[in-house]
């Protein structure tokens, strides 16, 4: 557990004996958000030992007094500073007491049925794996995604396949996973910070022979994007910030450095890199602002080049534990480029620091 000097512990006046689900709430000035979340999570059906944690990271807003005066249920760590999504749910999950972990989102809410679907599914799983529900649009209610495949360059790209159940990644909005799995993969990055965290515990998991799968029934609601900022288009133009934008660059390109099987690495990573040069040039030429190289495109190769030691280290490490070949790797990506499919679908993405209801 992290020191009393770092995050306040209010723990939950009467806790849950012995329970098989802890759900794991990371909030941000998510007090306009909570209550759908957590009347999702004490709704669900099935006599079900379930205890909820929130961790606050370090809201402006009144979340963590909300919190304390109508959820006397869920136990609250309130951060007195900033840590950002990697930190939050490592603490959480650090503090659970139940078998199985579910990270969910403050944006989001679960179908009636979500736990005990996931429950039934993963007590029927011959190998310890991560599991999702398919996810839905909060305010049209059409699907957004059954997990996700995975282009070259790790792009997630949305499983609409009513079959296909293995996938590349499952979103941290809504990741089942045994609390012994995630020991064992040493959960979320710290450095990370935030964003791409899901996409490398999942790829953390496949390499280690563990199964990856999102479910077919049951689901739930998302409002996507308003915990970060951006991601998602909104009509038919991509919205996103810089700070949302530079992340996923640079935490993508982590993931690819420490994952990829070396019969590829370098194939793929030496394009990438070329690719997000090209893409940062041209950004900045087509809009006359140069925030797009400096904010988003540059930060990656210098965060490389300081993270260099780190990345090598932990690579030797993934690759210590390996248990599938890179074919077995590769079957849930598609070969064509999902950024390209995006241009050719909505135009070049809107990027901006309006509105941003991102952590600091």
């Amino acid at each position: 557990m992290p020191e009393s000097t770092q995050v306040a512990h209010y723990p939950a006046p009467t806790r849950v004996a012995a329970p098989v689900c802890s759900v794991c709430i990371a909030n941000y000035n998510g007090a306009a958000l909570l209550e759908d979340c957590l009347s999702s999570v004490f709704s669900q059906h099935g006599e079900i030992g379930i205890e909820v944690i929130v961790h606050d990271d370090a809201s402006a807003d009144n979340s963590v007094a909300l919190l304390r005066a109508k959820y006397p249920r869920v136990e609250v760590l309130a951060s007195r500073e900033n840590v950002g999504f990697c930190i939050s749910n490592n603490r959480m999950v650090e503090l659970a007491r139940g078998e199985y972990i579910l990270l969910f989102n403050n944006d989001a809410a679960l179908f009636p049925d979500a736990i005990v679907t996931l429950l039934q599914a993963a007590r029927l799983q011959e190998s310890a794996g991560i599991l999702t529900l398919p996810q839905y649009d909060w305010e049209s209610g059409n699907l957004v995604d059954r997990g996700c495949l995975l282009d070259p360059f790790l792009n997630p790209v949305p499983n609409k396949d009513t079959d296909r159940r293995d996938v590349g990644m499952v979103m941290g909005a809504c990741l089942w996973i045994p609390k012994g799995l995630w020991v064992e993969l040493g959960g979320f990055p710290e450095w990370f910070g935030s964003i791409a965290e899901d996409l490398y515990l999942s790829c953390r998991a496949r390499l280690a022979g563990h199964p990856v799968r999102a479910l077919g029934v049951s689901g739930y609601r998302h409002r996507v994007g308003a915990s970060f900022g951006g991601g998602k288009a909104r009509s038919s133009k991509l919205i996103t910030t810089f700070r949302r934008r530079a992340l996923s660059e640079r935490n993508k390109t982590f993931v690819m450095a420490l994952t990829y099987p070396t019969s590829a690495l370098w194939v793929c990573f030496t394009l990438h890199l070329f690719l997000l040069a090209f893409e940062g040039l041209l950004l900045t030429l087509l809009r006359l602002d140069r925030r797009y190289m400096t904010q988003i495109y540059a930060p990656v190769f210098v965060a490389l080049v300081r993270q260099r030691k780190l990345l090598r280290r932990h690579r030797k490490e993934i690759r210590t534990n390996r248990r599938i070949s890179a074919r077995d790797f590769f079957s849930t990506f598609q070969l064509q480029p999902y950024k390209l499919t995006m241009l050719l679908r909505h135009g070049l993405p809107t990027v901006g620091h309006k509105n941003e209801n991102v952590e600091p």
